[in-house]
């Protein structure tokens, strides 16, 4: 379906205003009861029209309105957990309400945190950052091409997703489905249902992200230590960081689910035995709370500062916490710089939308998970209400100036247009660009709702809820022909 290709697209729209200096709030002073009331009564959109009321909605209404029933967060200030809230359901079908216990699949997530393993490895001496990985590979090997005759496949380059390699991300088994092994999944053998991992540009010439990629790690980590992933897992990061409620288990175990909330699409319903099975760990198995991701990204924190040790040391968490390939650090994204910098990454599996940040040098951040397909489009305005509340350096709404339409002018816009589909076999989706009462409106079905678009001064649409940017092509005749998404050209306008 569509809504897999364009889930991670909104993390392209989170660009916000950059704040100048960065003193405590106060809404950090504030009871954690009556901070989560502000917090929650104030979700805004990314993008705010100038001259215009910042049209706040609350944490519910936006959960029902993108058909997602369960919320947990968990929000870091002056480098301490300051409170953590579930809100809504574990499943559609059940009363059982989300608490800050509640399991939910990380997802993408799961990457930085092995990652933080790998590193440890390296510490231990196991690992070497710059060596090719077929060193470290016993069970398989990574075919050699044309690509990696000149430049070799390292772990440096597997963790930042410039490696070269194909895969994206996983779709996970359904329930009852044959799970295959690691092997049969790098080399897209059945029951595996993604394509073989393979080279497919000069390692280290380019950024593209690869789940593949970090399948390889995954092997290359076991192969190594002679350790089965989840104890690895376990042993190096989860037990030492404190994260009790946490576990690379795939499929979960039957003491587990009852903790865990189920996977939800995007009309709301519960998938077919609850969530996808995702063998593919090190990309995207770790079951987890926003507490105790919570707990990772502050460990990482404080290791930076030279505070603590935990796991890795201050010199390998510097290197982790830098751009090695843009935006990748070895492991998480990182972004700014000095008390500005911070890292994240976000998630996205089946029924399940996440994300966590955190600025070390100013101890304030968040992990949000969600278990519904359109959890982007709650995390997202929830993670500008945290930003605003607790002045964090970015996240906050961008303002926009709009320029009017007449009625005349707006109707060269209107009409369908495709966007890419997830593979060659899938049909299209469309675009749809409509008019309602005088105001230009952008529909994606199963995805974006009719959403309101304003026209930027630089003759680009913007849509204000989700920050999604929309430029037209035109002929040399003037005649709109085509839209492009974010940046990215799409098909030819179908009528």
């Amino acid at each position: 379906m569509q809504i897999k290709y364009l889930a991670g697209l909104i993390l392209l729209a989170m660009g916000s205003a950059q704040a100048q200096s960065f003193p405590a709030t106060s809404t950090a002073t504030l009871p954690p009861d009556q901070q989560i009331e502000h917090v929650i009564h104030k979700l805004a959109p990314g993008i705010v029209v100038k001259g215009e009321a910042i049209p706040y909605q609350t944490l519910a209404a936006t959960m029902a309105k993108f058909k997602v029933p369960g919320v947990s967060v968990a929000v870091i200030v002056d480098g301490k957990l300051a409170w953590a809230q579930g809100f809504g359901l574990k499943a559609a079908d059940k009363k059982d309400r989300v608490n800050p216990t509640t399991l939910f699949q990380a997802a993408s997530i799961s990457k930085p945190v092995t990652a933080t393993a790998m590193l440890k490895m390296v510490e231990q001496g196991m690992f070497s950052l710059d060596t090719p990985i077929n060193t470290y590979l016993k069970s398989w090997q990574l075919p050699d091409n044309e690509f990696t005759k000149a430049e070799p496949v390292t772990l440096r380059r597997l963790v930042t997703h410039s490696a070269g390699l194909n895969v994206h991300g996983f779709p996970g088994y359904a329930a009852g489905a044959p799970i295959p092994t690691v092997p049969q999944i790098l080399d897209g053998e059945q029951p595996a249902n993604t394509e073989a991992v393979r080279v497919v540009m000069t390692p280290g010439s380019k950024w593209q992200y690869s789940g593949g990629g970090t399948t390889i790690m995954q092997l290359a980590m076991t192969d190594t230590s002679g350790e089965a992933f989840p104890s690895l897992m376990q042993r190096l990061v989860l037990a030492p960081m404190g994260m009790s409620n946490s576990a690379y288990e795939q499929a979960l175990t039957s003491a587990k689910q009852n903790l865990a909330a189920a996977a939800h699409d995007e009309k709301g319903k519960v998938i077919a035995g609850r969530w996808h099975t995702y063998p593919e760990l090190a990309a995207a198995g770790l079951w987890t709370t926003p507490t105790d991701l919570s707990k990772w990204a502050i460990e990482l924190g404080d290791a930076r500062a030279g505070k603590s040790s935990k796991v890795l040391s201050q010199a390998t968490v510097n290197e982790m916490l830098s751009e090695q390939k843009e935006p990748s650090g070895l492991g998480p994204m990182v972004h700014g710089k000095d008390e500005a910098m911070y890292f994240e990454h976000g998630g996205s599996n089946e029924g399940y939308r996440c994300f966590v940040v955190y600025f070390p040098a100013l101890g304030r951040g968040a992990a949000i998970m969600t278990n519904g397909d359109g959890g982007a489009f709650v995390y997202r305005p929830l993670l500008t209400a945290l930003a605003t509340a607790y002045n964090w350096p970015d996240f906050k709404p961008r303002e926009i100036e709009a320029v009017k339409l007449d009625g005349k002018a707006a109707q060269q816009y209107l009409g369908e247009y495709p966007f890419p589909a997830n593979s060659p076999k899938e049909k299209p989706p469309s675009v749809f660009v409509n008019l309602k009462k005088g105001e230009l409106m952008i529909t994606v079905p199963n995805f974006v709702p009719s959403t309101r678009a304003v026209m930027q001064t630089n003759g680009s649409l913007i849509t204000p809820e989700n920050g999604f940017e929309w430029a037209f092509t035109k002929d040399d005749a003037g005649r709109v022909i085509g839209i492009e998404f974010n940046g990215r050209k799409l098909p030819k306008k179908m009528r």
